[in-house]
């Protein structure tokens, strides 16, 4: 039974050179983020590591001891240069070995594929005692070992694994959020903002500025866990804006 008291916390580690480069645009943290605020844990930092073993461990220890939780994305292919299994056994002081129940999920999805060769086997590697986290996408599965989740890297994929880890994981309670619009500087407003959060003390308020059309706006985001308090406080926000001469548009511009 969960401790809806508790704040439970999360790391995540985005894994791969082609990141880091900007060859690839990483749209995993936005999905991780959001799936985590509704099992009840809150994602407080993410990293971004090369493929380098050990970068990838240092990383590792860093953040599973600092946080109840670490995702790690990317880097559990076929090729040589996926090594998060390496780096992450390398973290924990264990051998890496192939894992029985994952070469028969290889196997099985391949036999009509070109077979298991030596790079799809890489896919069974695993970190010794770690359990696996289904993969219904392509046969390969996830990786978990100890309070280390280890996803793929493409989104689509990831957003599989994370399908079969919901309601597993011990957390509090859902994170909730109500964004509230306004043609206005976030400069122009930023006491405003930080009284009402500051009486309202369960709740956050997150200030998102832009420019369109030549005009500064600015979306605020309330979050709370607590739905009455997070009604309080998008209300008293309201009305303050409304006070100072703003329109405000209810779910953001």
């Amino acid at each position: 039974m969960s401790d809806d008291a508790r704040i439970w916390t999360a790391g995540l580690l985005v894994i791969g050179d082609e990141i880091l480069s900007g060859r690839t645009q990483d749209l995993n943290v936005v999905q991780i983020g959001t799936w985590l605020n509704l099992q009840g844990i809150r994602l407080t930092e993410v990293r971004m590591v090369a493929d380098r073993i050990e970068a990838i461990a240092e990383a590792t220890n860093a953040l599973r001891e600092r946080y109840d939780y670490l995702f790690t994305t990317g880097g559990i292919g076929p090729t040589h240069d996926d090594i998060t299994v390496d780096g992450i056994a390398a973290a924990l002081g264990l051998p890496v070995v192939v894992h029985p129940t994952a070469r028969a999920a290889l196997e099985a999805y391949y036999a009509d594929r070109g077979g298991v060769n030596e790079a799809r086997l890489r896919m069974a590697r695993v970190p010794e005692g770690a359990e696996l986290i289904e993969n219904r996408f392509s046969g390969a599965p996830g990786i978990k070992v100890g309070n280390i989740y280890i996803l793929a890297g493409v989104p689509r994929i990831a957003a599989m694994m994370l399908d079969a880890l919901t309601g597993a994981l011990e957390g509090g309670r859902p994170l909730l959020s109500r964004t509230l619009g306004c043609w206005v500087a976030e400069s122009e407003v930023a006491e405003l903002l930080a009284a009402t959060e500051k009486a309202h003390a369960r709740c956050q308020i997150g200030s998102y500025p832009f420019f369109r059309d030549g005009k500064a706006g600015a979306n605020f985001v309330v979050r709370s866990d607590d739905e009455a308090a997070l009604a309080a406080c998008a209300g008293d926000l309201a009305a303050a804006l409304a006070a100072s001469g703003r329109e405000v548009t209810d779910g953001g511009i």
